[in-house]
């Protein structure tokens, strides 16, 4: 079975954010994506690995010491 392949504007929706910020991912290749003849269409696999590769981790529980 084919990878699900988004749009821009499918990925803009995804990530919450506008059009103009899948568009400079691309543009800077900082995430895989397929030229499709003119249109770009970006894996879901990316985006799911650019959303892992981003994502901060909470520090331990923090002690005071007094």
């Amino acid at each position: 079975m084919m990878e699900q392949l988004l749009s821009v504007n499918q990925a803009a929706e995804l990530l919450g954010t506008t059009v103009r910020f899948p568009r400079r991912l691309v543009a800077e290749r900082r995430v895989r994506f397929i030229h499709v003849g003119r249109h770009v269409r970006i894996p879901l696999s990316a985006l799911e690995d650019l959303i892992r590769d981003g994502t901060v981790e909470p520090a331990g529980a923090r002690t005071q010491s007094r």
